[in-house]
C-alpha cells in the first residue's frame, strides 16, 4: 500500500473576538491506500474539522497535509478546487442531489466540469449507476427514489471522476438501520472490491463497526486509533 493521507502537527484555532478555541491540537496520522477508516467522537471533538481540511474545504491553522504525496494545505483556491473535483469524492448525510434532474444527470455533473464530451459522460455515469445497484434507475428524479436509493446516486456521482479517496460525512444520518446497512455494505464492496479509500466520519459507534480502522478524536486530538478485528458484517435481510 502507499499513503493517501498524512498529516503532521496539523492545528486549527478559531478566533471568536479575543478568544481562540483550539479545534484541532496537533494530529499526526496516515491513511494507506485501500483502507476503510471510520474516525469518531461526539460534536465539538474535531472530527468534522479535521475531515473538512483533508477534503480541502478549510485550511489549518499550523501543520502539514499531504495528499498522495503533495503537499496540499497551501494551494490556491483554484488548486483545492480541482483536488475536490479530481481527488476527493463526497458524500454528505443530506444527498444533495438536484431536484428536478434525474439520476443520471446528477451522477454526470461533476464530470462537465472537466470537459467530458456527452457520450463519455453518459458511458461512465452508466457504469457508475451499475456498481451502486442502481442501474434500473438512472432515469428517475430524486422524489422517485427511496432515501436509500439517493444516497447510492450520491455515492455513484462521488465515484465517477475516479477520485483517490471518498470522504462520507455521516452518510447513514437520514436513513433507518436497515437502510444504513445496505449503504454501509456498499461501502464495504467499494473498498473490499474495488479498492476504494473510504474515511468516514460518524458519531455512532455501531456504524464505525463496519470499518477496518478506527480513530476516535476527543477535544482536538487523537485519543484512539486501533484496527477493527471484528468488521461488523452486512445482514442477510439486506
Amino acid at each position: 500500500m502507499s499513503e493517501v493521507i498524512r498529516v503532521q502537527d496539523l492545528q486549527k484555532i478559531y478566533r471568536m473576538g479575543d478568544v481562540e478555541v483550539p479545534a484541532l491540537r496537533g494530529i499526526n496520522l496516515t491513511i494507506e491506500r485501500g483502507e476503510f477508516v471510520a474516525v469518531m467522537g461526539s460534536s465539538g471533538s474535531g472530527k468534522s474539522t479535521f475531515m473538512n481540511i483533508i477534503g480541502c474545504l478549510d485550511r489549518p491553522t499550523a501543520g502539514s497535509y499531504w495528499l498522495e504525496g503533495e503537499e496540499v494545505a497551501t494551494l490556491s483556491a483554484d488548486a483545492w478546487a480541482h483536488i475536490r473535483n479530481k481527488r476527493i469524492g463526497f458524500v454528505f448525510q443530506g444527498f444533495n442531489l438536484l431536484s428536478r434532474t434525474t439520476a443520471l444527470e446528477n451522477v454526470e455533473l461533476p464530470m462537465m466540469y472537466n470537459g467530458y464530451a456527452s457520450k463519455e459522460r453518459h458511458r461512465r455515469a452508466v457504469e457508475v449507476l451499475d456498481l451502486v445497484g442502481l442501474g434500473q434507475r438512472q432515469d428517475h428524479t430524486p422524489n422517485r427514489l427511496s432515501g436509500g436509493q439517493q444516497q447510492r446516486v450520491a455515492i455513484a456521482r462521488a465515484l465517477v471522476n475516479q477520485p483517490s479517496l471518498i470522504l462520507a460525512d455521516e452518510p447513514t444520518g437520514n436513513l433507518d438501520s436497515v437502510t444504513s446497512n445496505e449503504i454501509m455494505g456498499l461501502f464495504q464492496h467499494l473498498n473490499r472490491d474495488q479498492g476504494i479509500t473510504v474515511i468516514l466520519v460518524t458519531h455512532e459507534p455501531d456504524i464505525a463497526e463496519y470499518a477496518k480502522r478506527q480513530i476516535v478524536f476527543r477535544d482536538g486530538e487523537v485519543i484512539a486509533d486501533k484496527a477493527n478485528e471484528q468488521v461488523l458484517a452486512v445482514r442477510a435481510e439486506a
